[in-house]
């Protein structure tokens, strides 16, 4: 069974809102990050693939990406990456990208190698899932999932096909904005959010802008999973440490 889904079955069956962490590969020294997340408490790791021109991110995980690109970072070595964790460790990892670069490394290669370092699925941002097919054909070809977005202002028809197409979870936009740590998330997030989830069939996980305790105490009983991003990758750049991000968030 794919990591991902023995993630969610077990966070349902202890009834438990889970935390997946995001990071970006190369900016500063991701394995030992990813080590410190999961020992803090964090359920899953997004690895972040760096991209020049990641227009649904803010200014934290720009410049992130950009600190890692400069670092010469590319798609293979995000594979290096996930190799050195699968080492060590069977949390679920799932690559987390921008359409360019996947086309550019060739969508068959992609799956073969993301496959070969331990990657579980890919969560894209900017593939609408009706132009999905061969993508998802490749990944499924190798046993991965690849998961899809919703946003506050999907329609109805939206949510339907995002719930078909997403394999483990869907990813829930917390906000009409880009990524971001924020002090208070948006009143009317609760509503919505139980309005999409009582449509789907998939669990969902909730990210854009949480960063607190208060909101995952907020969110924990709306949705299956956090997605925390921002907060961890300021607190690499600051050499602080992203675990106690993590502990600081689930009180642990």
């Amino acid at each position: 069974m794919n990591r991902v889904d023995a993630l969610f079955q077990r966070l349902k069956r202890e009834g438990r809102c889970g935390l997946i962490a995001y990071v970006t590969c190369g900016d500063g020294d991701t394995v030992s990050i990813v080590e410190d997340l999961e020992r803090a408490g964090a359920g899953a790791i997004e690895l972040g693939i760096p991209f020049s021109d990641p227009i649904a991110d803010g200014p934290v995980i720009q410049a992130a990406a950009q600190r890692a690109l400069a670092n010469g970072t590319t798609t293979r070595h995000v594979f290096e990456i996930a190799r050195r964790v699968r080492e060590k460790s069977e949390i679920p990892l799932i690559a987390f990208s921008y359409l360019n670069p996947i086309l550019r490394y060739g969508a068959e290669r992609f799956a073969a190698d993301a496959k070969s370092a331990g990657i579980d699925s890919l969560l894209l941002t900017d593939l609408p899932p009706e132009v999905s097919q061969d993508l998802r054909s490749a990944l499924h070809a190798q046993g991965l999932g690849c998961v899809f977005l919703l946003a506050p202002t999907s329609t109805d028809a939206r949510i339907k096909t995002v719930d078909k197409a997403s394999d483990g979870f869907v990813y829930y936009v917390s906000t009409t904005g880009v990524t971001g740590a924020r002090k208070d998330l948006d009143p009317a997030l609760i509503a919505r959010l139980d309005e999409v989830r009582g449509r789907l069939r998939k669990p969902i996980a909730v990210g854009f802008g949480i960063s607190r305790h208060e909101h995952y105490e907020l969110l924990r009983g709306h949705c299956d999973a956090i997605v925390v991003g921002s907060a961890i990758v300021r607190a690499v750049a600051e050499g602080r440490s992203a675990g106690n991000v993590v502990r600081e968030i689930l009180a642990v």
